[in-house]
């Protein structure tokens, strides 16, 4: 039952207010000066105070500090016949839940209450009630969905829900959220199957936008737009992320764009980072640059280049802005670039790529801390929205906002909570990706993997010559026969990305405005 302590030197008159809560179901305690208030706060556990402003003695005012010196959580409302201006200031700034004008109505306090105490209950209620009715409406959309964008509106809609519902205290409403997220990227799986090929083969209105035609078709057109633009590029960066960190935004930028593009496949840095900023799928970089291509069984870096690449992309499309490239991967990077912003600030065109997800992602399969801080999706976006709050990231951001900065906020690919493990079997050279696999005497249940037997025909190149690709669906993770136990229990539950799934090749497309 929730207590209720109420505080007004004129109470005797407002039994018929105190009667209706206590019909309502609320227990109610009252006491006529703020001397007994400031002693019955202390001594009972009150779900919630109200407390009049003007009390002869000690005033509302001066009641309130010290009820919160003992109960700083409890909600306060603060009952008051004046609307003066200072009044109110004063009270809002000692930390009030509400405030109500005398006289006063029952049904004004009742809500008043309802708002203070349930409002957690309420929207929950409502939240849960709403979904039940999506759930089929998004369940027909999956029998519907024909092209990508159809797929992109769904994984909109399905990440908003796991969002909305992950504050819910009903834990079957979040398995059914995580049952319908988990059937969607099975029939977007099938999707890919049907369609990936046509997609890097042929381009036409259905094809998306994707990782090697993104700059030209999306990223350039802005920069051409606007005199002064950055690109950032944050790796492993997911839609539910983006959405977590927004609201730290607003005060900076309107956002002009929230869309995304297609991530190629693999959906590893290797391929899809470089085939952004080269304008070219793999096969045609490993063709025209081979010195700049390294093989998954290849020793070195494989994103060392990619400025080189940008450069050749630019010039090929007759781009002939100041521009700058900087890649941030230790914290200290950050902060040497916003000590230097100047040459941000003075390019026409600026890329920053930001590797800290991925680098959290692996800090979570290998650190058992990370891994308790981050076990779900939810709490991978906590983490994500706390990390920006307080990166040198979210301080540049505010600077280029100052300085009229348009940004484009993406990645190059999304990643997934994996946790079915799949049993292949390799030799040495096989890769060592958890979502992927490319090397030659791949066995494996092709019913189970999406395999490409001619790396050719999807433009990725062969580490030998009777090398294939295959990749994993949905929540699978691809694990040898050898070990294959101790594997599944250290990977299980981790964050991967290198397969197909609407978090992994769906990938956040924004564009900010600075406010005026």
């Amino acid at each position: 039952m929730v207590k209720i302590l109420w505080v007004d030197d004129e109470i005797e008159l407002l039994k018929p207010h105190v009667l209706f809560l206590r019909q309502k179901g609320y227990e109610v305690d009252t006491c006529n000066n703020g001397y007994d208030a400031i002693d019955m706060a202390t001594e009972g556990g009150y779900d919630l105070i109200i407390l009049d402003e003007m009390m002869p003695g000690m005033t509302g005012l001066e009641t309130l500090p010290k009820i919160k010196e003992v109960r700083p959580t409890t909600p306060v409302i603060m009952v008051t016949k004046s609307e003066e201006e200072n009044i109110m200031d004063k009270a809002i700034g000692s930390k009030i839940a509400d405030y109500i004008i005398k006289p006063v109505n029952p049904n004004q306090v009742l809500l008043s209450i309802k708002k203070n105490v349930h409002q957690q209950q309420l929207v929950t209620e409502q939240t849960t009630a709403d979904y039940r009715v999506e759930f089929g409406r998004i369940s027909n959309a999956l029998q519907m969905a024909e092209n990508f964008s159809d797929w992109c509106n769904i994984y909109r809609r399905i990440t908003s829900w796991d969002i909305e519902l992950s504050e819910s205290s009903d834990a079957s409403i979040k398995e059914v959220i995580q049952f319908q997220k988990s059937e969607a990227n099975q029939a977007f799986s099938k999707f890919v199957r049907r369609n990936y090929f046509d997609w890097i083969n042929r381009r036409d209105d259905l094809t998306p936008v994707m990782s090697h035609t993104l700059m030209r078709s999306r990223i350039l057109p802005v920069a051409d737009e606007n005199s002064k633009t950055t690109l950032l590029l944050i790796d492993n960066f997911r839609y539910d992320q983006w959405r977590s960190i927004n609201p730290l935004l607003r005060g900076y930028y309107d956002v002009a764009v929230d869309d995304f593009y297609c991530a190629i496949l693999p959906t590893a840095t290797q391929y899809a980072r470089n085939a952004i900023f080269a304008g070219l799928m793999p096969l045609a970089i490993d063709r025209l640059m081979p010195e700049r291509w390294l093989n998954d069984n290849e020793e070195g870096g494989k994103n060392q280049y990619e400025e080189e690449f940008l450069r050749r992309q630019l010039q090929s499309n007759g781009k002939n802005y100041r521009w700058t490239f900087d890649k941030l991967v230790r914290p200290e990077a950050g902060r040497k670039l916003v000590d230097n912003i100047q040459r941000i600030y003075d390019a026409d065109f600026s890329v920053i790529v930001y590797n800290f997800l991925d680098i959290l992602s692996h800090a979570r399969t290998e650190t058992d801390i990370i891994r308790e801080l981050t076990e779900d999706e939810a709490s991978f976006r906590s983490l994500t929205r706390s990390w920006f709050e307080h990166s040198d990231l979210f301080t540049l951001l505010r600077l280029l906002s100052k300085r009229g900065h348009t940004v484009i906020i993406t990645s190059d690919h999304g990643t997934i909570r994996v946790d079915n493990p799949i049993r292949v079997t390799g030799d040495r050279e096989t890769s060592p990706n958890l979502r992927y696999k490319t090397g030659r005497n791949l066995s494996y249940n092709p019913r189970e993997v999406y395999e490409i037997t001619r790396p050719e025909d999807i433009q990725l190149p062969r580490i030998n010559l009777s090398s294939s690709y295959i990749f994993a669906y949905n929540t699978d993770f691809l694990v040898y026969n050898n070990d294959a136990n101790r594997f599944i229990r250290y990977y299980k539950n981790t964050f991967q990305h290198g397969g197909i799934s609407m978090e992994e090749m769906i990938v956040p497309y924004i564009v900010l405005k600075p406010k005026q």
